[in-house]
């Protein structure tokens, strides 16, 4: 049994994934500049969802995509 991801993650992959594209950004990119895997964003943002940032992850790219961490969290609880 998988379990599905939390709203709160879904919410961030997306946030991420929509400030990576405005700054057009390939997954591929965004992976290598992480020192990941050229493969990582993209199982991050698979339809399937089974996996997820950490908060080391969202710092870092908030370095890569220069903008804030907070710029990925909603602005009121899930």
């Amino acid at each position: 049994m998988h379990e599905s991801l939390a709203e709160i993650d879904k919410f961030i992959i997306t946030k991420v994934k929509e400030i990576r594209e405005s700054k057009q950004i390939t997954q591929e990119e965004l992976s290598l500049a992480l020192g990941k895997n050229i493969g990582f964003i993209s199982q991050i943002e698979a339809p399937s969802k089974k996996a997820k940032y950490n908060v080391v992850h969202l710092n870092e790219i908030a370095k890569i995509l220069n903008c804030s961490p907070k710029d990925f969290w909603p602005d009121e609880p899930l």
